[in-house]
C-alpha cells in the first residue's frame, strides 16, 4: 500500500451488519475489500499480528467490557512499524489496483482512535443496530457456545455489552476526524441514503451498490421480544429486567427497548456531517 491508497474500516457489534456493509462497499469499481482469506467473514483482526483479536476478550458479547480491548492513540501499539505490519498482513488479501481498501472486523467500534493514529487519511464506518435484535441474534448465534462458560452470556448481560460499547463510540466520536455511523435500520430501508453518506465522504462519484442490502431482516427478532412478553416465566422476567434497567440507555440512542420498530435521531456526537 502507498499513498495512493486509502483505508475504510468498518466497524459495529457482531450481527449489527458489518458484513453485507463491508461486502456493499466492495461491490465499488474503485474499492476492494478483503476476500478469500480463509479467516471466519474475511475479517482482517483474524490475519494480522498486532493487536489482540476479540476471542481474546471471550468474543461476542464481552470483548469491550475490557479495558483493554479499547484501544486508543496513547496504546503502547502505535508505531509505524506495526502500521505497516498490519498492510503487510492485509495486502495479499486485497486488489492493490483499487484506491481504497476496506477492512472489517466488529472491534473496530472501540478501535477507531488507535486506527486513526496509525493511518490518518482512514475513514471508520460504523454500523449500528438495535440493541435488543443484536442480542437476541447473538443468542441465536452463540447457542452451540454456551458450554464455554467463559463466552456465556445471559441476554440481559449481551444488551449491557451493547450499552457499554456504544458508550465507548460516544467518548470517541469527538476524537474521530473520518467518521460515518450508518444505522442497520436505515440502511436497509434506504440503502441509496444511507451509502450515498459514505460515497460523498469517500469523494466517490459513482454510487455504491446497494443491491442486497433490502429486507426485513430483524422482523423476527422483533416478533419474539414481543412473544416474551407474555406471562409470568423465565422470558418474560428477563424482557422486564430489560426494559427497567436500559430503557433511558437505549433511548440516549434513539432506540425504543420495548417497541423494537421505533427510532428517533442517533445521539449528536453520531451524526457527524459529511463533506
Amino acid at each position: 500500500m502507498d499513498a495512493e491508497h486509502r483505508l475504510v474500516f468498518v466497524g459495529g457489534l457482531h450481527r449489527s451488519g458489518t458484513t453485507p456493509l463491508a461486502a456493499a462497499l466492495a461491490k465499488h469499481p474503485l474499492i476492494s475489500g478483503l476476500r478469500d482469506t480463509g479467516v471466519p467473514h474475511d475479517e482482517g483482526q483474524h490475519l494480522q499480528p498486532v493487536y489482540p483479536k476479540a476471542k481474546v476478550y471471550a468474543g461476542s458479547g464481552h470483548f469491550a467490557f475490557a479495558p483493554a480491548a479499547h484501544l486508543t492513540e496513547s496504546s503502547p501499539l502505535v508505531s509505524a512499524e506495526n502500521a505497516q505490519r498490519l498492510v503487510s498482513a492485509w495486502a495479499p488479501y486485497w486488489d492493490l489496483s483499487k484506491p481504497i481498501l476496506v477492512e472489517k472486523s466488529p472491534p473496530n467500534l472501540i478501535m477507531g482512535r488507535f486506527l486513526q493514529e496509525l493511518f490518518p487519511d482512514a475513514v471508520l464506518v460504523v454500523v449500528v443496530r438495535h440493541p435488543v435484535v443484536v442480542a437476541l441474534c447473538n443468542k441465536k448465534w452463540r447457542r452451540l457456545a454456551s458450554r464455554n462458560i467463559r463466552r456465556y452470556s445471559t441476554l440481559t448481560q449481551l444488551v449491557e455489552h451493547w450499552v457499554h460499547a456504544h458508550r465507548i463510540l460516544l467518548e470517541d466520536a469527538s476524537h474521530l476526524r473520518n467518521l460515518v455511523v450508518v444505522r442497520y435500520e436505515d440502511l436497509v430501508d434506504c440503502p441509496g441514503r444511507e451509502l450515498g453518506r459514505i460515497q460523498e465522504r469517500l469523494g466517490l462519484d459513482e454510487p455504491i451498490p446497494g443491491e442486497g442490502l433490502r429486507g426485513d431482516h430483524s422482523g423476527p427478532y422483533e416478533r419474539m421480544w414481543q412473544e416474551m412478553a407474555r406471562g409470568w416465566g423465565p422470558a418474560a422476567a428477563q424482557r422486564r429486567r430489560i426494559v427497567r434497567r436500559f430503557a433511558d440507555d437505549v433511548a440516549a440512542f434513539g432506540y425504543d427497548v420495548e417497541d423494537l420498530g421505533y427510532r428517533s435521531a442517533l445521539p449528536a456526537e453520531l451524526r457527524v456531517p459529511v463533506g
